[in-house]
């Protein structure tokens, strides 16, 4: 329905346009006409093309107000076409939460979210103490004694003494 009224309104803007269009070429002919009686004498001839010409004028400028109303009626058509998919859309939403509502029981969702908060806790756990027991396994391995002694001879090598300073 909106799109046929729009096309609808387009082709009454494109008529009016036409219209214009008209008034204007008639509106330079009349003024031919008036130059043509004055120029030939005839007064009278150009009282009444004068009235004419002021007639046609009005009627020009009243397209421009009927093509300003076209355009607002347009405008107005497409807000109102706007309002109408966002109101359905809100009430395909509304629907949508309604139906997550139903399925969603809060007292299971909370206890599925405590379970996962226990499991985490008891996941965190058992990384520390993984960690911990790596960490007293290379310790015990002697690796810090074998990284200061390879420190010392590359210090050596250099020429420069630290035993002292350390």
């Amino acid at each position: 329905i909106i799109k046929e009224q729009s096309k609808e309104l387009r082709g009454t803007q494109r008529q009016i346009t036409r219209d214009r269009a008209a008034l204007e070429k008639q509106e330079k002919q009349m003024e031919a006409e008036i130059k043509k009686m004055a120029r030939s004498g005839n007064k009278e001839a150009c009282k009444i093309l004068a009235k004419q010409l002021v007639q046609l004028r009005k009627q020009k400028n009243r397209t421009y107000a009927v093509s300003s109303k076209v355009t607002s009626m347009s405008t107005q058509t497409k807000v109102m076409n706007s309002q109408m998919k966002m109101a359905g859309a809100m009430s395909t939403t509304a629907k949508t939460m309604q139906a997550v509502n139903k399925k969603m029981d809060p007292q299971k969702t909370l206890k599925t979210m405590q379970d996962f908060q226990k499991e985490n806790m008891k996941m965190g756990m058992t990384e520390d103490m993984i960690n911990d027991t790596l960490d007293e396994i290379f310790d015990e391995s002697g690796d810090e004694e074998e990284s200061q002694d390879i420190v010392n001879q590359v210090l050596d090598e250099i020429g420069i003494e630290i035993s002292g300073k350390v």
